[in-house]
C-alpha cells in the first residue's frame, strides 16, 4: 500500500496533531466510497491506532489506517485546498475518471480526539 501526500495536506496534518490533545499521537484516517472523485473522508487525532488499523509513516508523519482505507487509498494522492468558501482534504485517484474532486470539509476541533 502507498499513497502520497503533498506539501500543502503534509501541512493541514501536522497542524491538526500539533494542536490536538495528542500532540504526540497519528492522525487517523477513514476513508469510504462516497463523492464524485470516489472517495470521502473522516478523519481525528488519536494517540495509538486502533485495532485493526495500520500505522504508517508518510513524508514524517504518522497515520493510522483501518483496513478499507488502506485499500482505497492505494495510489492515491492526498492534497489539502483551503479557498475562501471552503477547504478540505482532496483525493486524487488516476484510477477514477470522475471530473469533480471530493473533500473532507476543514471543521478544526470537531474531529479531534
Amino acid at each position: 500500500m502507498k499513497f502520497a501526500i503533498t506539501p500543502a495536506a503534509q501541512k493541514f496534518v501536522r497542524r491538526m496533531i500539533q494542536f490536538s490533545v495528542n500532540p504526540n499521537g497519528g492522525f487517523r484516517l477513514r476513508v469510504s466510497p462516497g463523492g464524485c472523485s470516489g472517495l470521502s473522508a473522516e478523519y481525528d487525532v488519536e494517540l495509538e491506532p486502533r485495532q485493526g488499523d495500520q500505522e504508517f509513516i508518510v513524508e514524517g508523519l504518522k497515520f493510522f489506517l483501518p483496513a478499507e482505507s488502506r485499500l482505497l487509498l492505494d495510489g492515491v494522492t492526498m492534497d489539502f485546498a483551503d479557498s475562501a468558501s471552503s477547504g478540505g482534504l482532496v483525493f486524487h485517484d488516476p484510477k477514477n475518471t470522475g471530473s469533480c474532486k471530493s473533500s473532507a470539509p476543514v471543521t478544526l476541533g470537531a474531529h479531534v480526539h
